[in-house]
């Protein structure tokens, strides 16, 4: 399992929401690369990176901050918020992103993902962001139609290798992930499913690990100090 370490960046700065709201805010740094830094002095191959404003905007404002991350940390980086036409994701993936996330894009334009699968394969994944069993989208203020388990039928039809799910009940809340969902999803369907939402303590990794999931993010239990990422990367990294 792959452990994904976060930066959700707004306005340039390393931010964490609760629960996905935008007025329950909290900054943990002006300098998001030195964080990415520590991730890498802790064993991290990967990051997960979210450009906040993006994502409610459909543009990409904190692109150049994603660049320098990956600059000067040299991890893996995946990027998702505000990618919502093949121009973007093209400017991404030159910008040197190794992995773009589609989210309100993938429920909106599934012609998007179509094509972006067809020409960038595996460096697409999609985000499949749950609220109240449906997938939410433009940064989490709006519920679709769709349900979770249609989302991910419809994605694999697609082509799409990884899923990054987030039960957005257990974002920032620090009250454990939700392992019933990601145990009924991998056994339900063959894409690589990173678990997101939640995600803060060894018994949450174990579990997941346990499950066969393909990637776990860690969030805010980084930035409280609930988890240490140094032994959470030597012992469940793999």
């Amino acid at each position: 399992m792959i452990l994904f370490p976060a930066i959700d960046l707004y306005e340039g700065k390393a931010v964490r929401l609760y629960k996905g709201r935008y007025d329950e805010m909290t900054v943990y740094s002006h300098e998001p690369p030195s964080i990415a830094l520590d991730f890498r002095a802790c064993g991290a191959t990967h990051v997960h990176l979210v450009d906040l404003e993006g994502a409610r905007s459909g543009e990409t404002p904190n692109l150049e901050t994603a660049i320098s991350i990956k600059k000067q940390s040299g991890l893996f980086c995946e990027l998702g918020g505000g990618i919502r036409s093949m121009d973007v994701i093209r400017r991404c993936m030159e910008a040197g992103m190794d992995r773009v996330i589609l989210g309100t894009a993938a429920v909106e334009n599934e012609a998007l993902v179509k094509e972006a699968v067809a020409t960038y394969g595996k460096a697409i994944a999609v985000g499949a962001d749950i609220k109240d069993g449906y997938i939410a989208v433009k940064g989490w203020l709006e519920r679709s139609a769709i349900t979770a388990y249609e989302f991910f039928e419809r994605m694999e039809a697609l082509g799409v290798s990884t899923i990054i799910c987030t039960d957005i009940s257990k974002d920032g809340v620090m009250q454990g992930t939700n392992r019933e969902l990601y145990r009924d999803l991998s056994e339900k369907y063959r894409v690589n499913i990173t678990a997101s939402g939640g995600v803060s303590s060894k018994e949450d990794l174990q579990a997941l690990k346990d499950m066969g999931l393909y990637g776990a993010i860690i969030g805010k239990a980084y930035y409280t100090g609930a988890l240490d990422l140094k032994g959470a990367v030597e012992e469940f990294q793999s």
